[in-house]
C-alpha cells in the first residue's frame, strides 16, 4: 500500500494532465479540422489561467514566512512542484507546437494556406499594405526603449511585438515594443480568395511585421525585426483593503491592483537574439526561471475564434437541434406545469431558453411577488439579467446575489449589478472570505391566498452562451422539501453571520455538504459490512479534498464499488492494491465541456440522487455557499442513472485516470459508445 504522503496525485500536475487531454482532442483526426484548431485555443487559454492562478499561488506561498500558513506542503516541496510543473509545461508546449504545424499541413490539403509576411506575392503585399493602412495602423502605439528608460507597463496576457531596429553603417540598435491590438481587431486576416480558389490567412502579427517600415516611417533604419512576446501576471485578487470599504469598492480597487500583479511568466519567440532577450529580461527584472521559450506566435487562445472560410462548414462539428420538453411546448404557463411535477433539464442537449422563459414569466405574472437568484457568471449580453431588470420594473421584489469575486468575470458582474440597482433590484455582493457559488433561483407566487415557492437549481451558471457548450443539469421544482430549504439558503446568504440554518434534504456548503457526503459514504461501508449491496457513483469537475478521498479509500478497502467520472483534477489514485482497487475513474473530454456534478449512492438499492454546484474540493465544501439538491422523482432518477451509465460506458472519448497520468483511452470495444452523442438518444425519447 502507498505511504500516506504518496496517496494523493499532485494537484498541479493533475491539472496539467487534464489540459493534456484537451490537447489530445486537438491531435485527434476524428475531430473536424477547424474544431481541432479551437481545442488548441482552449488549451492555450487554460495554460494562461493555470499560470495566472495556480503557479502564481505557489510562488506566493514561497514568500510567506514560515508558520504563517497551514499547508501540507513545505517550501521545499513547493519548489519541487514548480520544477515539475515547468518540465511538464515545456513538454506540453513541444507537443502543442507539433500539433499546430501538423494542422497547418492539413489546412493546406483543404487549400487553406497559412502564410507569413515573407511569403506574400506582389498582389498580396499590396492588399496587406492597404489593410494595414486602412484598418490597423490607427490602432498601433509603439514605445521606443533605451537603456535609461523603463519598459512600459505590460498587460497580462496581451501580446506584443518586441522590435529591433538597426543601422548597418553605425551598427546602431534601438528597441521598441508595440501591442498587437487583438481586442479591437481580429487576430487573423483572411486574404481575398485567389482566382485559383486557394485561401490565404495571416496572423495579425505578420500584417504588422510586413509594415514595420511604414509604422516607424519617421526613422531611417536599414533593418527591422519583430518577435512576439507576452507576460502572465498573478491574477489572485487581494481584497484585504480598507475595512470601511464595502465589497463593491474593494473589488473595484483589487481589479486595478490585478493589472499590476507580479509577473509569473514571460513567453518569447525562441528565435529572438540572445542580447535582445537579455535586454528585455533586465528591463522586466525577470530571471530565466520565469521565462518560457516558444514559437513565432503566442496567445493561441485566439484560435477559439479562428475564421471559417466560406463554404467550409464541413470542417466544423455538425450543428445539432436541441431537444424539447414536450410539456413546456404546449399552452399554459410554466408554473402550472411545475406545480404538478418536477422537470429535469440537461444542457446543452435541451435549451437554456426554458430558464429565460421561467424568469420572463415570473417578471410578467401578476401573482409573482418576489424573485431571488444567485448569479456567479452571466453572459456578456445577459437575457437572465434583462429578465430580472424587467421584473423589478414591473414592481416585483428582486433580490440578486451577485458574486463579485467570480474570477475573471468581476468587471462584467460589476457592470450588471449597476444595471440591476438602477432598475430597483436589491443587489447583495456577499462576503470577503466566502464566495456564493450556488446556481439557484426561487420565485414566490401567490396562489389561493398563500405563497407557493418555485425553484430552479442547477450545476451550471445562469449563462446562455456557456449553456450551449457546457453539459449541466438543472431542476425545476415546487416540492416544498426543496423550496422551503432553498428559502433558508437565501436567508443564509443575506445574514451569514447571524443565521445558522439546518438542512434535512439539501446539501448546502459550508453547513452540511462535507458531513453529509462523509455520512453517506459511511452508510455504504456499513451496508457492505452486513452483506447488503453498496456502491457509489460520482461525476465531478474536480476531486481534491484529502478527507473525502481518504473516506473513499476506506470504502474501497471494505469492498464498496466506486465509479468516478472526473473531468479535471483528480488527486485520488484509483486501482492501487490494498488502497483503491475497487475504485475506477475516467475522464471524458469531447465536443462539450463536462460540467455537471452528480452524486449517486446505492443506499441498499433505494438509490439516492443528488446534483448541484459543488465539486469535492476544500473550497467548495468549506469556503463557498453551494447547493446540491436531491432528486425525488423516480422518472428523473432513472434519467440521471441512464445518463451516468451512458457516460460510464464511453469507449471513444473516455480516458483512464490512474497514477501514471498518461491519459490512455479505454480499449475500444463494440459497440462503440461516444457518450455525448448517445445522450441525445436518451433525452429524445
Amino acid at each position: 500500500m502507498l505511504r500516506k504522503e504518496k496517496r494523493l496525485i499532485n494537484r498541479e500536475l493533475s491539472w496539467l494532465s487534464f489540459n493534456a487531454r484537451v490537447l489530445q482532442e486537438a491531435a485527434d483526426p476524428r475531430v473536424p479540422l477547424l474544431e481541432r484548431l479551437r481545442f488548441l485555443g482552449i488549451f492555450s487559454n487554460n495554460q494562461d489561467e493555470f499560470f495566472r492562478v495556480r503557479v502564481a499561488t505557489n510562488r506566493r506561498m514561497l514568500l510567506v514566512k514560515k508558520g504563517d500558513f497551514d499547508t501540507i506542503a513545505n517550501k521545499d516541496e513547493i519548489k519541487k512542484t514548480l520544477q515539475l510543473v515547468q518540465r511538464e509545461v515545456v513538454s506540453l508546449q513541444k507537443e502543442y507546437d507539433n500539433i499546430f504545424y501538423n494542422l497547418i499541413e492539413e489546412l493546406k490539403r483543404q487549400r487553406i494556406f497559412w502564410i507569413d509576411e515573407k511569403k506574400l506575392n506582389q498582389l498580396q503585399e499590396q492588399e496587406v499594405k492597404r489593410y494595414f493602412k486602412e484598418e490597423i495602423l490607427s490602432h498601433l502605439f509603439p514605445v521606443l526603449l533605451d537603456e535609461n528608460k523603463d519598459i512600459p507597463h505590460l498587460k497580462d496576457s496581451a501580446i506584443y511585438l518586441a522590435v529591433r531596429m538597426t543601422k548597418r553603417k553605425t551598427a546602431q540598435t534601438h528597441y521598441a515594443i508595440v501591442e498587437i491590438p487583438t481586442k479591437t481587431k481580429d487576430r487573423f486576416y483572411l486574404l481575398p480568395t485567389q482566382q485559383d480558389g486557394n485561401r490565404y490567412i495571416l496572423f495579425l502579427d505578420d500584417v504588422i511585421r510586413a509594415n514595420l517600415r511604414l509604422l516607424f516611417s519617421i526613422f531611417d533604419y536599414d533593418n527591422y525585426e519583430a518577435y512576439t512576446v507576452k507576460i502572465t501576471r498573478d491574477a489572485e485578487l487581494d481584497i484585504e483593503l480598507a475595512v470601511s470599504e464595502n465589497m463593491y469598492d474593494k473589488i473595484k480597487r483589487a481589479l486595478k491592483l490585478r493589472n499590476q500583479g507580479e509577473l509569473v511568466r514571460f513567453v518569447y519567440d525562441k528565435e529572438m537574439p540572445k542580447e535582445m532577450l537579455r535586454f528585455f529580461l533586465n528591463k522586466l527584472g525577470l530571471s530565466k526561471e520565469s521565462t518560457l521559450p516558444g514559437q513565432r506566435y503566442h496567445n493561441f487562445k485566439d484560435l477559439m475564434k479562428f475564421p471559417v472560410p466560406k463554404g467550409l462548414n464541413e470542417l466544423l462539428y455538425k450543428p445539432f437541434e436541441q431537444l424539447t420538453i414536450q410539456d413546456f411546448e404546449s399552452s399554459g404557463n410554466l408554473f402550472e406545469k411545475i406545480s404538478r411535477k418536477d422537470y429535469l433539464l440537461t444542457h446543452p442537449y435541451q435549451s437554456f431558453d426554458y430558464v429565460i422563459r421561467f424568469l420572463r414569466e415570473s417578471a410578467l405574472d401578476p401573482n409573482v411577488d418576489t424573485i431571488k437568484i444567485a448569479l456567479y457568471r452571466v453572459a456578456e449580453y445577459s437575457n437572465v439579467v434583462n429578465a430580472l431588470i424587467n421584473a423589478a420594473k414591473n414592481g416585483k421584489r428582486v433580490f440578486v446575489m451577485m458574486e463579485l469575486k467570480a474570477r475573471f468575470d468581476e468587471e462584467s458582474n460589476i457592470y450588471w449589478s449597476k444595471k440591476l440597482i438602477e432598475s430597483g433590484a436589491k443587489v447583495f455582493y456577499g462576503y470577503e472570505r466566502l464566495k456564493v457559488h450556488a446556481k439557484t433561483c426561487l420565485v414566490y407566487r401567490k396562489e389561493n391566498n398563500q405563497t407557493k415557492l418555485y425553484a430552479h437549481i442547477g450545476s451550471g451558471n445562469y449563462n446562455a452562451v456557456t449553456a450551449k457548450y457546457y453539459v449541466d443539469h438543472a431542476l425545476f421544482t415546487s416540492d416544498t422539501r426543496i423550496t422551503t430549504e432553498l428559502d433558508g439558503v437565501f436567508n443564509a446568504i443575506e445574514n451569514y453571520e447571524e443565521y445558522k440554518p439546518e438542512f434535512k434534504y439539501l446539501l448546502v456548503s459550508p453547513y452540511n455538504t462535507r458531513s453529509s457526503i462523509i455520512e453517506k459514504i459511511d452508510r455504504e461501508i456499513q451496508h457492505i459490512r452486513i452483506g447488503k449491496p453498496a456502491w457509489i457513483r460520482f461525476k465531478l469537475n474536480n476531486l481534491t479534498d484529502p478527507s473525502v478521498i481518504e473516506k473513499l479509500y476506506e470504502a474501497s478497502q471494505k469492498g464498496v464499488k466506486i465509479e468516478l467520472i472526473v473531468r479535471g483534477i483528480c488527486c485520488l489514485i484509483p486501482q492501487v492494491k490494498g488502497l483503491s482497487e475497487n475504485i475506477q475513474a475516467i475522464s471524458i473530454v469531447d465536443r462539450f465541456l463536462e460540467h455537471s456534478r452528480l452524486y449517486i449512492f446505492c443506499n441498499d438499492n433505494r438509490s439516492e440522487y443528488y446534483f448541484g454546484s459543488a465539486d469535492l474540493m476544500q473550497r467548495n465544501l468549506d469556503n463557498r455557499i453551494e447547493v446540491i439538491t436531491p432528486v425525488f422523482d423516480e422518472t428523473l432518477q432513472n434519467e440521471l442513472n441512464r445518463f451516468f451509465e451512458i457516460q460510464w460506458r464511453d469507449n471513444v472519448k473516455a480516458r483512464i485516470i490512474d497514477a501514471s497520468q498518461h491519459n490512455e483511452y479505454r480499449i475500444p470495444f463494440e459497440p462503440k459508445i461516444r457518450s455525448q452523442e448517445k445522450v441525445f438518444g436518451l433525452l429524445g425519447k
